[in-house]
């Protein structure tokens, strides 16, 4: 009598299988992170938090780094870590109520009034893109 183990089930295997087709870089619906928000110094901590906030609010999956740290570092950072959008915020985007958005893939985006990226991302994460 033969007893027969599997290593992974249905389930794993096919999350191993999604992991290595998109080498770790999910598209925004799939991914753990979908959005880093990062104040470029602690003056916009405030914004940064209220953009967080809002997007939490639209089921979206965000983080807040607000460490004190150069902006390109956490932007290096979190593309290492494959995160789909960076959000930049400084004083231009906070006095517009704006982010700078950076995509993984297609680099920096411009400066889009919040409210505007929030419909693009929900909407791409309801489609179910792929970029």
């Amino acid at each position: 009598m033969t007893i027969h183990r599997v290593v992974f089930g249905s389930i794993e295997r096919f999350i191993g299988i999604l992991t290595e087709h998109y080498a770790g870089a999910f598209p925004a619906w799939l991914a753990p992170v979908q959005v880093r928000v990062m104040p470029i110094t602690d003056r916009q901590a405030g914004y940064a938090q209220k953009v967080v906030d809002r997007l939490n609010e639209k089921g979206i999956r965000v983080e807040l780094d607000a460490r004190n740290e150069k902006v390109s570092y956490k932007i290096r950072e979190a593309q290492a870590q494959k995160i789909p959008y960076m959000l930049v915020v400084g004083d231009k985007e906070m006095e517009q109520e704006a982010v700078a958005v950076r995509h993984r893939s297609r680099g920096d985006l411009g400066a889009v009034p919040l409210a505007e990226f929030e419909e693009r991302l929900l909407k791409e994460i309801r489609e179910k893109e792929v970029s």
